[in-house]
Order: C-alpha cells, then structure tokens, then sequence
C-alpha cells in the first residue's frame, strides 16, 4: 500500500491548477444511464471514484470512453440493472445509479453503498422519494431491490433536512419520469446545479436550479450533449489552506470564489488573504493565523468536505477555536493523528476544541477517509521533520496528482510505493 513522505517547513509558492470537481464528475457521469446517445463530458478528473464509476457504468452497458485528455464519452444500451457490492462498497456514489437506471428500465438492483467510514449516511430519502414517485422497493440481502411496473410519475418532495445525493438521484429519476415533480428544501450545491446545467443542456425541464425548489417536468426522452465539468471547489479550499498554513502564496488557477461559499469568509478571518483574479484565487498568508471558530452545514455554508483540512490550519494559529460538525457524526477520525503531531484538539460531542500550537512535529499517521488523508498533508507540509502518510489509497480517490501539484510549487513530498 503506498505512502506519502513529506518533510515540512516549506512555504509554498507558484501556481496549482484546479481540477474538474469529483462530485459532480460522479454524478454527471451517471447521467449517461438516461439516454442511448452520447453524453460528452469534459474537464474530467483522473480520480480513483472517477474509474470505480466507470466500472459500474460499464456493467450496466455504457461505454465510457476516452476521446481526449480529461474528456470521457459515454453512452450504449443499458443491458443489466443491477449494481454489484463488489463495486458499490468502494464508493458511496454508487448509489447514484439507482434513480436513472429505473425511471429508464422501471427496474434496479442496487447493492446498499459503500465509502469513507464517516458516519451512516443513511439512504432512506432517496428510497421514500422514489417511493413517492410510484416505485416500489424491498431491502433483502443488503441490496435495494426497486421495480416501477407502470413508470415513475411527478411528486411533491419535501426533504426533512438537506440531502445532496438524494436531491441528485431524484433529479435524474425525475428528468424521465411522467409529469412534474417538486423537489423542496433541495440541496443547493454547485454540483446540483452543474447536474442541472448537464441535464438541460440533454433535453431535461428544470427551474428553479440554485434555489432550495426544482421543478422538474418529465420529457419522453433525452438526446446526447457536450457538458463541461466545474472546477473542484473542495480542492481549491484545500489547497487555499495548504498555501496558509505553509506561510506561502499560491495562484489556485480556475478556481471559482462563489462556489466555496462561507469557506472564503472562514479563512478570511483567521487571517488568510484571499484574492479574485481573472485566472482563480490569489491566497496567501497576513500576518499571523488566529483560532476561529466553524460550523459545518449545507452550501452555502461551511463545507463538511472542508473541516477536517481547516482543522489542521487551527491547530497551528494563535488562541483557540471550536469547530463543530453538523453533517457527519463520525468525522472527526483525523483528530488522534493530528495530536500524534503535537495537535491539542479535544473532542466533545459534535465539537471540536482546537488549541493551537507554535509548531507540529513530523511523524508516522494513518488517513482514516479522504478528506482527513489531505488534512494530515497539511499537518506534514507544516510541521518540522519528516512525516508518513500511511493508507494514502483515500487521497488517490478524491485529490488528482497530489504530490506533483505541492512538488511544483516547492513543498519536498514524495509516493513511496508499497
């Protein structure tokens, strides 16, 4: 199993491109299950989760084709409907299938999913909404056995808090199925309206896109498309907090400011100088770091994607913050490694209690999910001595050429092979 060696004290400095956005890769990639023709997406990010999903797009009989750098095309007939557990326990947007592939075929068999040990991150609105949609579902054998023997009509859904996946899968369910559906208290992420932006651009009818109210109108059918992927909001912050907590200024190239919403203002006031230029986000470090406080919630809120790597940024600023997780119960796995490093943070409950310190020491951590393995890159690019990043397999499925992007812009990493 390969590793990462870091040896910090390096400021960072130069110019790192972002890539295409995971989360929507994923789920755009799904998008092909909705038509016969084919679906062209580009800016797409040479991922781990990216291959894992072509994978099970393949099983399912869509071809997913490279015709360029970073652009995929997919499409074919769907020729089985169901969703094996040996591809499905490696990625949680596994479960992204099921809505397509049954308002297409009116059936799916979808092994329960899989992902960073993070919490339960329960499917139940996904299955309640699709229920309301006119499926009917049994869960035996730790898969979801779902048939629509007449098709799936338009429903009002209200979710009971904000789910992303499951306003994802009920969009795709929705762009075919008969009639028109509401979906309320939808999630607001950029990913949902780069989704919508996708399926637009198919054939789909859809308002209200960046709102908490979509309204989708059922179509007979959808075409092929060109669609151009959004850049990974979640990589530019944690490459903003990589740049900070190294002291250096980085150049974070095609970066979007409004994609990160509450994160930008975060940082800002723990004393990281942020920029809009023409070509991404300027970021870089004032004078000093100084503890403040986050919560995690939906966009445009603080990004739970992004707590784990700011909590290594307030484990060297000056004073004390508390950083609470309102998404995940069980996100805070990073935390023990972290003051393996000489980290003071405290856990109670959903909170954290992050006393920063002068400075990290280097040593041999584990990553426990995938954005906890990046948070404890930042820990080695900032602390003194050397540090092993064990377990690096979860990098490798969210964060695209890692160590050559932080090579570039002067940090001393290296892969270690296994």
């Amino acid at each position: 199993m390969d590793r990462i060696r870091i040896v910090g004290g390096r400021p960072l400095e130069g110019i790192i491109d972002i890539s295409g956005a995971k989360n929507a890769a994923l789920i755009l990639m799904t998008a092909g299950l909705l038509t016969d023709e084919r679906l062209v997406l580009t800016n797409v990010p040479e991922l781990a989760d990216v291959a894992t999903m072509g994978q099970l797009l393949a099983q399912h009989g869509i071809a997913v084709d490279p015709i360029a750098p970073r652009t995929l095309s997919l499409g074919g007939v769907i020729t089985n409907t169901e969703a094996p557990y040996d591809i499905v326990r490696k990625m949680r947007a596994s479960i992204l299938v099921l809505g397509p592939l049954l308002t297409r075929t009116r059936e799916a068999r979808v092994s329960l999913p899989g992902g960073c040990a993070i919490g339960t991150r329960p499917v139940d609105l996904h299955l309640k909404g699709l229920e309301a949609m006119g499926a009917e579902i049994r869960l035996e054998g730790g898969y979801i056995d779902a048939t629509a023997p007449h098709g799936l009509h338009g429903a009002t859904i209200t979710f009971p808090f904000v789910s992303v996946g499951a306003t994802e899968n009920l969009m795709l369910a929705a762009s075919l199925a008969e009639g028109e559906t509401v979906l309320i208290n939808a999630a607001r992420e950029p990913e949902i309206s780069d989704l919508a932006a996708c399926l637009v651009a198919m054939g789909a009818q859809i308002s209200g896109v960046g709102t908490d109210r979509l309204t989708i109108t059922g179509v007979k059918a959808l075409h092929g498309a060109e669609h151009g992927i959004i850049p990974d909001r979640i990589e530019a912050g944690t490459y903003a907090c990589a740049a900070a907590i190294t002291g250096g200024s980085v150049l974070l190239r095609g970066a979007r400011p409004d994609d990160l919403g509450a994160v930008l203002a975060t940082l800002g006031q723990a004393g990281v100088d942020i920029s809009t230029t023409p070509d991404g986000l300027k970021v870089s470090r004032r004078n000093g770091l100084h503890g403040t406080d986050a919560m995690t919630e939906p966009f445009p809120g603080f990004a739970t994607d992004m707590q784990a790597q700011f909590m290594t940024l307030m484990a060297v600023a000056e004073g004390a913050s508390m950083i609470t997780e309102s998404i995940f119960e069980n996100r805070f796995m990073h935390v023990p490694e972290l003051n393996r490093m000489g980290a003071r943070i405290n856990v109670h409950g959903s909170s954290a209690i992050v006393r920063g310190v002068a400075a990290l020491s280097g040593a041999p951590v584990m990553a426990t999910d995938l954005r906890a393995s990046f948070s404890l890159v930042l820990a080695g690019l900032a602390a003194r001595g050397e540090t092993i990043v064990n377990r690096v397999y979860h990098l490798d499925r969210g964060y695209e050429a890692v160590e050559r992007k932080l090579a570039a812009c002067g940090a001393t990493i290296e892969r270690l092979a296994a």
